[in-house]
């Protein structure tokens, strides 16, 4: 489609700011973005939407419209809903670079122009994925009952014969057609996610063509349009901060049973189509979650300034109904903290662990958006921290386990969450015991945060501990630093490693038996096939060369730690 025929059309409140002489130019896509350099996202010819929150002052405007001329995009349209008019710079700029400049009044979604542009090129185009649009925004308006991914993804395969699912960059099956047949198997989606991460951290562009148990998948990238959502809050970031790692680990993509290697251009635009409308499905649920994220920073809040138990419990009476409806009861709570650093720290973590943590806590073989309805995550720093709603604990569970098990969260998802952290990022989770009341979530906090620290003193890209590991005092280890470890176990173990080594007595041996039985010297000496006697003598050695006594409890402690460090 032509750029003068978006100008002739009323309902899309496009006002023309320069560039009259190249109405003519052919319209082949439209993309919403608030990056300040977006060029990897560009193919040419797009209609770009902006909001115009990468510009922090005038000088923003050149490096940006320089881009877009550079890519070859059709014409450039800024929202009036942030800054009232335009910026005389922006179209000072667009002149200079014979962009075209059209001003989006601040009644008009961005999501009504890209629905339209969709419509009118896919229709130009081929004809099929009109049909497809079509039908899918009258679905959509039709109330919340007649929207949604599986819609779209129903149109795909009654009209275009493809099987097609919307999944999480965990491997969660988001959506799917009806005629895709059987749910993919859930280590199939895991591998897909893997593959999709992997491609997207490496620059390579989408589709992305892979291979799974001799069936061969698309893949292509679903990114938000950024209005209204987390990208839109993190566009107030340099442009350094502006990488592929703030949304890899948030952002949905379509997995389509077919080989797009094979297609023409007008089938691969028209399956880029179908990822805009999703993208826009996505922001509207992201937007939803709103209510639930603000319930957990003001509990949080309340509970890290040390508020009164009385003003917590309100707050938690509040959220209950939100998160668990029709429960009837206050539920038992657990609190999550999650964290994902990049190396070099230069990216804010929080947003990114936010969204994956909403993602993580939902049972991985559960379909569709509705159940992370039940989870309120809030984010400071680097740290994401989720407050989880439990059903009121039945007197029949004995004290039994129950609630959320760290172990369990990641056992699914570590294999694709790896493929994203590429070897540059971590993820680390530390989960808590269930609290009943207001007074224990503080305690809950803090047993979650030290849950935290001992999964990151782990080897591994992604690594969670729980409430249960906390009892042991070797968890404490990894904190030690390591010129304290290296004096410790220097000071005891040296001597004994010297005289074996020169009389080949096995003393390191023999104490790791003697202190494994306990003191034993009975089930030490059978353990070690020696005579007491013998057993006796190595002990009285261990003791002279160290100036330790075996038969005190602190004396055979220091040795276990120092055994467990060495």
């Amino acid at each position: 489609m032509r750029l003068r025929a978006l100008l002739d059309t009323d309902a899309l409140g496009l006002r023309l700011l320069g560039g009259e002489e190249e109405l003519d130019r052919t319209v082949r896509g439209v993309m919403t973005t608030d990056l300040r350099d977006p060029s990897r996202y560009l193919a040419g010819g797009e209609l770009v939407l902006t909001g115009l929150a990468w510009r922090h002052d005038a000088s923003d405007t050149e490096p940006f419209v320089r881009i877009l001329a550079s890519a070859g995009v059709a014409a450039l349209a800024a929202g009036e809903a942030e800054l009232g008019d335009i910026p005389d710079d922006i179209v000072e700029a667009c002149v200079r670079h014979r962009l075209p400049l059209f001003a989006v009044n601040e009644s008009v979604a961005f999501a009504t122009i890209t629905e339209h542009v969709v419509r009118q090129v896919s229709g130009e185009r081929a004809g099929d994925l009109a049909a497809v649009v079509d039908r899918h925004r009258r679905l959509m308006t039709s109330g919340p009952t007649g929207g949604g991914p599986d819609v779209v993804l129903d149109l795909l395969g009654s009209d275009l014969d493809l099987r097609a699912w919307v999944l999480s960059p965990a491997g969660r099956a988001i959506a799917g057609s009806s005629a895709a047949g059987p749910a993919l198997a859930t280590p199939v989606c895991g591998r897909l996610a893997a593959e999709h991460l992997a491609a997207v951290r490496t620059g390579r562009r989408g589709p992305h063509r892979v291979q799974v148990d001799g069936t061969t998948y698309s893949l292509f990238p679903i990114r938000s349009s950024g209005r209204g959502s987390a990208s839109a809050a993190a566009s107030a970031s340099t442009a350094a901060l502006r990488d592929v790692r703030e949304t890899v680990l948030s952002d949905w993509f379509l997995a389509v049973e077919a080989d797009a290697g094979d297609w023409p251009e007008e089938r691969l635009d028209l399956l880029q189509g179908v990822t805009q409308l999703i993208a826009v499905e996505r922001d509207r649920r992201d937007a939803a979650r709103t209510v639930r994220r603000r319930l957990a920073q003001e509990v949080l809040e309340l509970v890290q300034t040390g508020a009164a138990p009385a003003e917590i419990a309100a707050r938690l009476r509040v959220a209950a109904p939100v998160l668990l409806p029709g429960l009837g009861a206050a539920p038992h709570w657990q609190v999550v903290v999650a964290r994902v650093e990049w190396e070099g720290g230069e990216i804010e973590g929080g947003p990114v662990a936010q969204s994956l943590l909403e993602e993580i806590l939902v049972d991985p073989l559960s379909a569709g958006p509705e159940p992370s309805d039940r989870i309120a995550v809030a984010h400071t720093g680097d740290e994401a921290i989720a407050l989880v709603p439990l059903p009121a604990v039945s007197s029949e569970h004995d004290g039994s386990e129950t609630g959320l098990l760290a172990d369990s969260l990641l056992e699914s998802v570590r294999d694709p969450l790896s493929a994203g952290l590429d070897g540059d990022g971590r993820l680390t989770l530390g989960v808590s015991a269930s609290v009943h009341s207001a007074e224990g979530l503080r305690g809950a906090l803090e047993e979650a945060r030290h849950a935290r620290r001992v999964a990151a003193a782990r080897p591994g890209r992604v690594c969670a501990a729980g409430h249960q590991e906390l009892a042991s005092h070797v968890l404490l280890l990894p904190f030690v630093p390591d010129d304290v470890r290296r004096a410790f176990t220097a000071r005891l173990l040296d001597p004994l490693r010297d005289y074996d080594r020169r009389h080949r007595a096995e003393l390191i041996p023999t104490l790791e038996a003697f202190l494994d039985c306990d003191g034993s010297w009975t089930r030490c000496a059978a353990r070690l096939h020696l005579h007491v006697n013998t057993l006796r003598y190595r002990v009285g050695r261990i003791e002279q060369l160290t100036g330790r006594d075996l038969s005190r409890l602190e004396d055979k402690l220091d040795f276990f730690l120092a055994l467990r460090m060495s």
